[in-house]
């Protein structure tokens, strides 16, 4: 823009003209749902159901009723198959995923496992903003282990600084634990540069993938990531409580070691060993009966993203993350509200905060009118996540215009907070 220029509000019409050229259109059909009903803008916290989903449970659900037991023939080895399928979607090559279990529990297992071979090391180093589940984890495993947890404090809006991340890693760190992209503010770290500077002081780096995976690439294989974990009912759509994922650099799963013991990390598992002896590879990692189900709904929304392209997906996401950004200054900045989410898009993830004193309220009432769906994050934040593959431009325009016309009418202060928000 010119010195002295003006910009030019966003119109209606400029989102329609980036519908009109949008790749991804044809996808939207395939979600239920998406063309009724409140402008859902929540896809970072838990995804639609596609067809494919629906679909596929169905049929897993026929399978169990006509085949019963005879079924594991087919189900035992789908952790390490889909695996490979949410591999191929944050750019590590096969044998090297596996999907199981929660997120909390995959970053307790990894994290326990690199702290045990970085044994003499006395630090880990993690992001004091980070969500409270990986907080939680390292908190505990500094306890038990004797360790101090040095804990990062960056901007609330832009995150970490990389410089200060390089600088806090030193010769006694054992391990740092990220999120490549903050669960409250979107700010996305540089997961390249922050693991090789890890690696130059022989420290392991564990990156939580759950507001990258399916939303961007990610280029774990690319970067020598040593660890990683990450849920799929956010961008992957795989829904509420499917099985997380756990990934381990091919060089790193002989040697290491993770606490819970189980028999389907047993070397020949069947039959049925006095002692643990652990897989060579991958299926080390794994613990306990695979949740079949929930695995197959994995598969076949990973299907549909692979389908769709990362490269795609996120080219589509920054468009609508910037479109809201823009949105937010032309709407809601006037009305009080600020950007909570970082104004460089390098910076940025796939979904975009705003904050406002009287959020919870906001938020409150566009849910309860049935006009917007995002999700309130304290103290003071609405997050809007507009998934790429069923979110029109439009929508976003409308969203924020809705948004500012519940201000515009006022929100009050309002009571407590139910359990969820």
């Amino acid at each position: 823009m010119a010195p002295g220029a003006v910009a030019r509000r966003v119109e209606r019409s400029d989102a329609e003209a980036l519908d009109q050229k949008d790749t991804l259109a044809p996808y939207r059909s395939q979600f239920p749902g998406a063309e009724t009903g409140a402008i859902y803008l929540d896809g970072n916290s838990l995804g639609r159901p596609s067809e494919s989903v629906v679909d596929g449970l169905a049929a897993a659900l026929r399978d169990w009723s006509e085949n019963l037991v005879g079924g594991w023939s087919r189900w035992m080895d789908l952790p390490a198959a889909v695996g490979d399928r949410i591999g191929r979607l944050i750019g590590a090559g096969p044998g090297q995923v596996v999907v199981c279990d929660s997120t909390t529990v995959n970053l307790y297992k990894l994290a326990s496992a690199a702290l045990a071979a970085r044994g003499d090391r006395p630090v880990i180093v993690a992001d004091a903003d980070d969500f409270p589940t990986d907080r939680y984890v390292l908190q505990g495993l500094a306890e038990e282990s004797g360790r101090e947890l040095r804990l990062l404090h960056g901007s609330s809006t832009d995150g970490l600084d990389t410089g200060a991340v390089e600088s806090a890693i030193d010769t006694d760190t054992a391990l740092v634990c990220l999120s490549h992209v903050n669960f409250r503010s979107g700010a996305r770290l540089d997961l390249l540069a922050i693991t090789a500077a890890a690696h130059r002081h022989g420290a392991l780096v564990l990156w939580d993938l759950c507001h990258s995976a399916g939303a961007l690439p990610v280029g774990l294989d690319e970067a020598q990531a040593d660890l990683a974990v990450g849920c799929t009912y956010k961008y992957l759509n795989a829904g509420p409580g499917s099985p997380a994922f756990a990934y381990v650099r091919r060089d790193l799963q002989a040697s290491l070691r993770q606490p819970v013991w189980g028999w389907f990390g047993q070397r020949e598992q069947f039959a049925m060993g006095p002692t643990y002896d652990p897989e060579a590879g991958m299926a080390r990692f794994l613990t306990g009966t695979p949740p079949v189900l929930g695995l197959l709904a994995v598969d076949a929304a990973a299907k549909t993203i692979e389908s769709a392209g990362i490269a795609a997906l996120w080219a589509k996401s920054e468009r609508l993350t910037a479109l809201l950004v823009d949105l937010v200054a032309d709407r809601l900045e006037p009305l009080g509200a600020t950007l909570a989410s970082p104004r460089d898009p390098d910076r940025r993830g796939a979904h975009v905060s705003v904050a406002h004193p009287l959020a919870w309220p906001w938020c409150h009432a566009l849910v309860e009118r049935a006009l917007v769906v995002g999700d309130f994050r304290p103290p003071d934040v609405i997050r809007l996540g507009p998934a790429p593959l069923y979110t029109r431009f439009v929508n976003v325009f409308d969203a924020v215009e809705r948004m500012a016309e519940v201000l515009e009418g006022g929100v009050e202060e309002a009571g407590g907070h139910p359990r969820v928000t």
